[in-house]
């Protein structure tokens, strides 16, 4: 490791954002990282825990609220200078050519004509857009624009990449593909980088690249673990060290989202508590996969079966085991005798049963209570008022549609768009719904 100061690194950094309610909801909590030359760092974990926040704390987009930013041990002010991003997105001009949206890159620096058209046919050629120089991004495939975001980043010489999940918006081969050039580029050490920071969710990508990686927690984003990786490149996914760092990341990233822990006993008064961020379909879909496979499963194979992205699988089970309808010991995930009488239920007998369970939640017993001492209703904007209020840490608005998804199905809560009324629906606890909601 370099004697030398990191390249950049982050101090104590806390950073909240306002919702749409105006209140604050911290999104990083004390989060201490440095990046040091001769490194792969990729942050790792389930959406919704402040990676790409942190990714542009770190390169100076965003300003931190707290604690600081340093770059070669001095405070960074303003966008770090020797930082380049590659998005997700793919964020190439449509009108411009690949020579032109690459030629972007270079910031208006002032070099000679013949300079740049090197530089710009240099990186090109490294990432194997030979001959597409004068193509625009609609003749491109996905990943030959992420080429391009690639050569893009790389044609000003930065010292550092970072990558937020630059690869997600692409197949399974093409991701494949480039994250096999990204190595190479990396081993080769051509393009002068002495860093990546690179956002992943998924486990196989981060061991395949990173040399720390570094899981994060949610609600608000902590550092959870860093664990090093010393595998040499290239890394064999079918090896067995491979496999067992591997593992051991599964391990973490399920105790830190799915620790085994008795909840505790439902409060004598109704509170607000978080709800996972998983549809009731998405839920019943779990199940499904679960009954189909002997009524056990892996999380992490569950979560490839059912096409979810890591930490939204997650939110799925976590959802389901709030519902009592899977449990999940040593981060398997089993169906249990209530998820099994949910399958074997018709529609209608799905909803009472749902319901019921959403009764017990004391969120649900809370927003019952709220619209019964308000004759039957609240305002949709009120509810997420108090759900700002009570769960600082949570985006409102998606909670409220949590709610409603889970409450509608259940036949526990009714909702008037017109009126933007929230109601108890018909029998939730004894009321009739308003009119305007029936």
């Amino acid at each position: 490791m370099s004697a030398s100061p990191p390249l950049v690194e982050a101090r104590h950094v806390s950073k909240r954002f306002r919702d749409e309610a105006g209140h604050a909801r911290e999104v990083l909590h004390d989060v201490s990282l440095a990046v040091t030359a001769g490194e792969i760092v990729c942050l790792l974990g389930p959406s919704g825990c402040g990676k790409s926040t942190l990714l542009r704390v770190l390169v100076g987009l965003l300003g931190a609220d707290s604690g600081e930013v340093l770059a070669h041990g001095e405070p960074l002010r303003g966008l770090h200078p020797g930082a380049a991003i590659v998005f997700q997105s793919f964020a190439l001009y449509p009108w411009l050519t690949v020579a032109d949206n690459v030629r972007i890159g270079l910031g208006g620096r002032a070099l000679a004509p013949a300079d740049e058209a090197a530089r710009v046919q240099a990186v090109v050629d490294l990432v194997g857009l030979t001959g597409f120089e004068r193509a625009y991004p609609r003749e491109l495939s996905g990943g030959m624009k992420q080429r391009v975001g690639i050569a893009r980043a790389l044609v000003g010489g930065p010292e550092l990449l970072a990558m937020d999940e630059p690869f997600s918006a692409l197949d399974v081969l093409t991701a494949e593909t480039l994250r096999g050039e990204v190595a190479r580029l990396w081993t080769e050490g051509r393009v002068g980088l002495r860093a990546i920071l690179m956002i992943t969710h998924l486990l196989e990508e981060a061991v395949v690249l990173g040399d720390r990686i570094v899981v994060l927690g949610a609600n608000p984003g902590t550092v959870r673990a860093v664990v090093p990786n010393p595998l040499p490149r290239p890394r064999d996914p079918a090896s067995a060290a491979f496999q067992d760092l591997l593992g051991r990341l599964h391990d973490i990233i399920c105790a830190t989202h799915l620790p085994d822990v008795t909840p505790p006993p439902a409060p004598a008064v109704p509170a607000l508590l978080p709800l996972p961020r998983a549809r009731i379909a998405q839920i019943v879909g779990v199940l499904t996969l679960l009954a189909a496979h002997g009524g056990e499963l892996d999380v992490y194979a569950l979560g490839q079966l059912a096409g979810l992205e890591f930490g939204h699988a997650i939110a799925v089970v976590t959802a389901a085991e709030l519902l009592r309808l899977v449990e999940t010991p040593r981060a398997r995930v089993v169906l249990t005798d209530g998820g099994r009488a949910l399958l074997a239920a018709d529609v209608p007998t799905r909803k009472r049963l749902l319901g019921a369970r959403l009764r017990e939640l004391p969120t649900f017993r809370y927003v019952l209570d709220l619209a019964a001492r308000a004759g039957g209703a609240v305002p949709r904007e009120l509810l997420a008022e108090e759900i700002a209020m009570h769960l600082p840490a949570e985006p409102p608005g998606e909670t409220v549609r949590t709610l409603l998804d889970w409450g509608r199905f259940g036949g526990v809560l009714a909702y008037d768009p017109e009126t933007g009324l929230v109601s108890c629906a018909p029998g939730a606890m004894g009321l009739q719904a308003p009119a305007a909601a029936r």
